[in-house]
């Protein structure tokens, strides 16, 4: 079946459909990542958006139950040079057209992702549409119609609804093992103790960050975005995690509100919208990128050891420098462009960064934060 990818600017691309058919608007971009499809695809902060893959070749290990970052895929369309057919891995459950037929997404391959990714990097961003239904020049004017990701608040369709204890058997976070060398087979788990209560709010949270933190001794209580301060702290959490999501972190204000009361009264560890979202609640300003970045090779450098890690990231928006306060200070740039990466409170027990340490897909360069996030738990409970 014929699809068409229709962008505000005109521009069109010709190729056939696979997963569901129909019709779909979203914003464009795309991903760098040579792995980790099906995790690109049920990151919520995906919501909203109609995505590329640069890697030529997808589809090729298939899909399976336990790599999904939640529920189900947020993605509004998937745009892939060529879909591999033929999955062909011993943890493969079903093919990838399969699976997006499942969740009624539309997909197109045979387009020429090169084009379209220097195009996107050139103009920025843009408004598009997906197709089978449609003519080009409907398809184009389908793009121009449907609403822009400023001002938009997709957090509200993403978040749990309802408060719960993540995986407080300790099964899901397990780390993975290949056949025959199971930890069933050598006698037990290996999760650490529970040693520190956290609050974790939901804009969006991915599965692998939820296992990181038990990994790492915490029980979370994860809690919808609504959630206000005085109901946070109620709970008397030892710290309080702020997730990744999609959408305008501008449109947030209700998120802002609560986050200035907040912040402060406990350790407190934030990641992609929520280090924005840090930064608003201290005043500071964001704006949208011009393309984003989205993909598991992005150098960031830690002013303050000057070391360098290649990192998983995936956000549209960034903060202005311009408009931080003197009380945060910044502690990691991009050194493809420069913005900021990460903060730092210069009194209290905050801190943030844009990108993802659970990487899922990605490199584990930056894993070390949620160490950071342990020791300044302790570090407080020693000052208290």
């Amino acid at each position: 079946m014929r699809s068409i990818l229709a962008l505000e600017d005109g521009s069109t691309f010709v190729g056939t459909a696979f997963g569901a058919a129909g019709t779909r608007t979203g914003e464009a971009c795309f991903n760098t990542s040579m792995t980790g499809y099906q995790e690109v695809l049920t990151d919520p902060s995906y919501r909203g958006q109609i995505v590329a893959m640069t890697y030529p070749l997808i589809g090729n290990y298939g899909v399976n139950a336990a790599d999904g970052e939640s529920a189900n895929p947020h993605v509004r369309g998937f745009v892939v040079g060529e879909l591999s057919p033929l999955p062909s891995n011993w943890r493969s459950e079903g093919t990838l057209s399969d699976y997006l037929v499942q969740h009624d997404i539309p997909g197109i391959e045979g387009v020429d992702t090169r084009r379209l990714t220097k195009l996107l990097r050139t103009a920025g961003a843009m408004r598009a549409c997906l197709t089978t239904e449609h003519s080009a020049d409907e398809a184009v004017d389908l793009a121009r119609q449907s609403p822009s990701m400023e001002g938009m608040d997709y957090v509200r369709e993403v978040s749990t609804t309802e408060a719960f204890t993540w995986d407080p058997d300790g099964r899901e976070s397990e780390p993975w093992n290949v056949p025959n060398h199971s930890l069933a087979s050598s006698g037990g788990s290996s999760l650490p103790p529970v040693k520190y209560r956290v609050v974790a709010f939901d804009f969006g949270i991915k599965r692998n960050i939820l296992r990181r933190l038990r990994q790492h001794g915490f029980q979370v209580q994860v809690m919808p975005a609504s959630t206000t301060a005085a109901e946070v702290l109620a709970l008397d959490p030892d710290g309080i995690f702020l997730s990744n999501g999609p959408g305008d972190p501008a449109a947030l204000d209700y998120i802002h509100k609560e986050l200035r009361e907040l912040v402060g009264q406990r350790p407190t560890f934030a990641i992609c919208l929520g280090h924005q979202l840090v930064g608003h609640a201290f005043g500071a300003r964001t704006f949208k990128l011009k393309f984003g970045h989205r993909g598991g090779n992005q150098p960031v450098q830690d002013l303050r050891s000057k070391q360098v890690a290649i990192t998983s990231q995936n956000h549209g928006f960034a903060i202005d420098a311009d408009s931080l306060p003197d009380c945060l200070e910044v502690t990691h740039v991009n050194l493809n462009d420069g913005t900021v990466e990460g903060l730092r409170h210069r009194e209290l027990p905050v801190f943030s960064v844009q990108y993802h340490p659970e990487a899922a897909p990605g490199p584990s360069d930056a894993a070390y934060f949620f160490r950071e996030f342990a020791n300044l738990i302790d570090q407080s409970r020693a000052a208290r």
